[in-house]
């Protein structure tokens, strides 16, 4: 099972380093981790709640695409185009200029190989693994770090259903407690005197040297796991993962992405969250990069971002989407061989739809997660097809880097 760790006895309680080490950004980031450091780094995102993979990736030169979306295929500024057949969501600059730089690759008609519509069944099988819900009980990333021996990293209170498993993995989340006396240091220092494991995570919280400006910023910016704090969580994930002994892998997540009214609002929560998104994985790449960016953290690392599910293509009587099936997910990184969309595109008229409401799904996103997996972690096909995926022997990896 996995153990989770507090980062910041100023953020988080000093109480809170019972039994846990409570550590700064730069410092090592577990006590039990074992093998030898890797350079490699893997970011996965999670957008709990289906995003419309139709709203934040338009299939502008699909002939289909203006007649099914109706209302919601008129944007408050033009797309960003990738290519003749797909944009960007104009909120989507920064995403926009990384595809320039072939820095991401774009991933549509993609999902499950669950095709219900319950937010729990398919963020259980996102996260697990598996092919239905509920018959995996760990998560693949946790496998994964488990087999590996590398380090994780949750960007939460507390480690998601992806990354447990064998594996100890850490968490770190901002929190706006006070700052402990010096008088409650010394009594708890005494308390903890004859308690070795205790005693090492009271050193640790007491040798971490916080900017108190950056704390009130953290604490102004998270918005309760909404997109408002992504942009606090991808920063501290970076130096994080900047740091030599770091972890190798770190997950954040984002909800608020169903969108079952007023999509197309400009200022609405779909708007404002892709412009969130945005700028929290420019941060993150701006905190990665380094001063050269060619040799920097960046140029090592994978970012793929994935939702649940997709949404259906039509508007519903609220000016929303309901719940669908296939969508987009993006793979980003100094790492990634960009500036292409992959999609072997099914068409958006009711024909090609799946159950006749949703885009389909031709690519199936563990064949995604095993590219980079295997290319850029090194994980061996025997393993991700038998422990980290179950039963996925025919679902292959796509390349997804650089060679």
């Amino acid at each position: 099972m996995s153990r989770p760790t507090l980062l910041d006895p100023r953020r988080r309680h000093l109480l809170g380093a019972l039994g846990a080490g409570t550590l700064a950004p730069w410092a090592a980031l577990s006590l039990a981790a074992t093998g030898a450091p890797s350079a490699n780094r893997f970011v996965f995102v999670i957008l709990r709640g289906g995003l419309d993979g139709l709203a934040c990736v338009p299939a502008i030169g699909d002939p289909e695409f203006a007649p099914a979306r109706g209302p919601l295929a008129q944007f408050a500024s033009a797309p960003l185009p990738l290519d003749p057949t797909f944009a960007l969501h104009p909120n989507l600059t920064q995403l926009h200029a990384m595809y320039g730089r072939g820095e991401l690759a774009v991933v549509h008609a993609v999902g499950l190989p669950y095709r219900d519509r319950s937010h729990f069944d398919a963020q259980q099988v996102l996260e697990s693994g598996g092919v239905r819900p509920y018959e995996v009980s760990s998560g693949w990333l946790g496998r994964m770090l488990g087999s590996s021996g590398a380090k994780g990293l949750a960007l939460n209170t507390a480690v998601p259903l992806v990354l447990r498993g064998p594996a100890t993995v850490d968490t770190w989340a901002p929190s706006a407690l006070p700052d402990p006396s010096a008088d409650l240091v010394a009594r708890i220092e005494r308390m903890y005197a004859n308690d070795r494991t205790l005693a090492t995570a009271l050193e640790r919280a007491k040798a971490l040297h916080f900017d108190s400006t950056m704390a009130a910023d953290m604490a102004a910016g998270m918005g309760g796991g909404r997109a408002g704090g992504f942009v606090v969580l991808a920063q501290r994930a970076a130096e994080f993962l900047a740091q030599p002994n770091g972890p190798q892998v770190a997950v954040l997540e984002v909800s608020g992405w169903d969108t079952h009214a007023n999509q197309g609002n400009p200022n609405g929560p779909l708007a404002n969250n892709l412009r969130q998104l945005d700028a929290g994985l420019g941060a993150l790449r701006e905190g990665l990069q380094g001063s050269n960016a060619s040799s920097g953290p960046w140029a090592r690392t994978v970012v793929v971002v994935a939702t649940e599910f997709g949404r259906e293509v039509a508007i519903n009587g609220t000016l929303g989407t309901d719940h669908g099936t296939g969508g987009a997910a993006f793979v980003l990184g100094g790492a990634v061989q960009g500036g292409r969309v992959l999609a072997d595109w099914p068409g958006l008229a009711k024909k090609n739809r799946y159950d006749g409401r949703d885009l389909r799904v031709t690519t199936d996103l563990r064949s995604v997660l095993k590219g980079v997996l295997g290319e850029h972690l090194k994980i061996s096909e025997r393993s991700l097809n038998s422990e980290v995926f179950p039963g996925s022997e025919s679902v292959k990896g796509i390349a997804l880097l650089r060679a």
